[in-house]
Formats: structure tokens, sequence, C-alpha cells
């Protein structure tokens, strides 16, 4: 992270205040005396121990690309701030002084200390930070193929709550990239944000054993009409609330989303129990149940709904491992076509994801 100050400083605590050595600060007993927090200017740091290594003015100078002169406005500047001499003038050059030698070990580490918090963001060196929607979803297996491809490149794995917080995210710089099904077309996106499709998730039924449609070798979304679907995880204004709104309007059944949403095994203890009750997941969800549940997931088809997953990132990121993600998942991406081998089945998504 960079600080927000020029010319290198890093400030603590903030600039002003007194210019004395303490500062009062009333408490209930009466007075405290605290030190006042100095500006450090890092370009001094940097010089001072470039002429404590050298024992020369002029070798530092030449070591930092600068003039004699600016080394010397350095110095006295820093010693003026720290109200102490760090350099005794020498016919042969300089030599720290006593103040000097307790300040350098301290102005090595302050050089080593901003080295590492610039190595920590430099592409390349730090972790790809990717966001997927759910750990259990189809985004976080895509990610884990991609680490099998590429085993040592370094991953952080988070989770966003929807795209617009994946979106600021990206603008940001927070994330290298999210998967996110893009309900605005390309040309709406943010200024600097691409996108492109990588996977098209096929929706199934789940539902109890007991279900009208349980055994059911396939059924078709339109055949969904009058039964209850209940998802209760849907949120308004999400992008996947988008998807499955518009699911449940090209084919004329109602998705419930009414009462608390518990989580997904609550969710799934209901739909066993339940006659009546399915919902719907992606076939790459990933659910564990009690076998006693003897759930059932039932693929749609004619046409066959899947879900678009994309992946987005900004344009100018620079992190190499950015370009092998992309490649990885481009090159393992087919066009929607219909996914159940039979005759006459289509693929159905949204327009907004045509």
């Amino acid at each position: 992270m960079r600080d927000g100050s020029s010319g290198g400083h890093i400030t603590a605590g903030g600039r002003g205040g007194s210019k004395q050595p303490w500062v009062t600060a009333a408490t209930t007993g009466g007075c405290v005396r605290s030190p006042r927090v100095l500006p450090v200017d890092l370009h001094a740091v940097r010089t001072v121990v470039a002429v404590a290594d050298s024992g020369q003015f002029r070798e530092a100078a030449a070591q930092l690309s600068i003039t004699q002169q600016a080394v010397s406005k350095r110095i006295a500047a820093l010693e003026k701030d720290l109200g102490v001499r760090l350099f005794d003038r020498t016919a042969r050059g300089a030599r720290l002084t006593i103040d000097g030698q307790a300040f350098l070990p301290h102005a090595r580490e302050l050089l080593r200390a901003e080295e590492r918090a610039a190595a920590s963001v430099r592409p390349g060196s730090r972790a790809l930070r990717v966001d997927v929607i759910g750990r259990r979803l189809a985004p976080a297996d895509l990610v884990r193929d991609f680490h099998r491809a590429y085993p040592d490149t370094a991953l952080d794995v988070v989770t966003l709550f929807d795209a617009d917080a994946a979106l600021a995210a990206v603008r940001s710089g927070t994330i290298d990239a999210s998967f996110r099904a893009v309900t605005a077309p390309a040309r709406q996106l943010p200024d600097g944000i691409e996108a492109v499709r990588v996977h098209d998730e096929p929706v199934q039924l789940v539902t109890g054993p007991a279900h009208p449609l349980a055994g059911a070798r396939a059924v078709a979304p339109g055949g969904l009409a009058g039964h209850r679907i209940w998802m209760p995880g849907i949120v308004t204004g999400t992008e996947w609330a988008a998807y499955y709104d518009d699911l449940a309007a090209a084919f004329g059944f109602t998705i419930e989303v009414t009462g608390p949403d518990f989580g997904t095994e609550p969710l799934l203890d209901t739909i066993a129990d339940s006659p009546g009750i399915a919902t719907l997941v992606g076939a790459w969800t990933r659910f564990a149940w009690p076998a006693e549940h003897d759930l059932r997931r039932v693929p749609l088809h004619h046409p066959t709904p899947v879900y678009p997953h994309s992946l987005i990132w900004h344009r100018d990121n620079p992190h190499p491992a950015l370009a092998a993600l992309r490649d990885h998942l481009r090159g393992r991406y087919t066009a929607p076509t219909a996914r159940s081998g039979e005759p006459g089945d289509e693929v159905w998504t949204p327009e907004w994801a045509e």
C-alpha cells in the first residue's frame, strides 16, 4: 500500500502539534507527557545509510544519483527534525555521532520495511486475489481446476456478496478477478472493467423422495409451473436474483423467497421432509446430506437453463497470474450447446447473458 503523502514520507499519527519535544495531555490524574511523533522522510533515511556506509557525502551522492548539495540538505533537514546531529564532518568525509550510531540500525530497518511493503503488492510477488460467489459453487471448482494446472501460483480466494461489491473491488484493485453473472452488456460495464464468459452451469431441480417429480429422469422448465420452488437465499438486486427471476418468468413458474434463510442444510432438511417443496441449484453445486434424506437431483431439459458465469477483471491489472487464469478458462470454455444430448434440446440463458 502507498501512503498518502509525497516525497516518500511516512507519518505515524499525523503531522502538526507542538514543536517542543513533549506535549501534554489532560488526564483524570493531571497531566502526562508523551513524545511527539515525527514525520520520517525515507529519502533522507536512505541518504543517512548511504553516507554511513560510504563515509563520504560525495560517494553517497553518486550512489543515489543526486548532487552532493542535495545530500547535505537531506541530512540537515532530518537532523533538524530529530533534534540531534547524526554526523560529524571531518577532513576525510563524515563520521557517525553517538546519536547517529543509535539511529542507523533503525534507519536500515525502515528501509527494509519499505521494501517489504512494496514487495507485498508487487505483481507476481503476491498471491492472485480471486473472488468466488461461494466456496461450494462452480466458480470455486474453476479456481481449484486452475490451481491443479498451476500448482506454484499463490492464490487468495475470497467471497464477496454480489456483483456490485465485486466490481467495486476489481476497480479499486482490492481483488484481481471475480466470477460473476454479468447482467449488464459489456458496453455498460464500468470504465476499465472487462468480462468474458467462462462457464455455463446447467440448473437442476432438487426434491425429496416423496415429491411428484422425484422419479423423473428430467423435467422441462415449463413443467415446474404449479410446483412450489423455494429459494430463501435469493436477495433482491443481486445477479442471481436477476437470473432466477428471468428463468421463472420465461417458463411460467413461481419462485418463493419468503421465510428466513437459515442456510443450505436447513433448506435440504425441509425439502427432504416435504412432498411438495423443491429448490433449484447449479449442477456443480456441492451438497452433502444424510443418506436418509434420499434427495434427488433432477436435470432440466428442453431447454436446458444454464447459469452464465463470467470472469471480470481490470484491463490495467498487470498481475502475471491473471493472464494465466484467463487463458486457462478460455481454453476450457465452449459456447453454449444443448447439455442433454437429446434431439431438439437447446440451451436457455437470459437475454442479458447473450
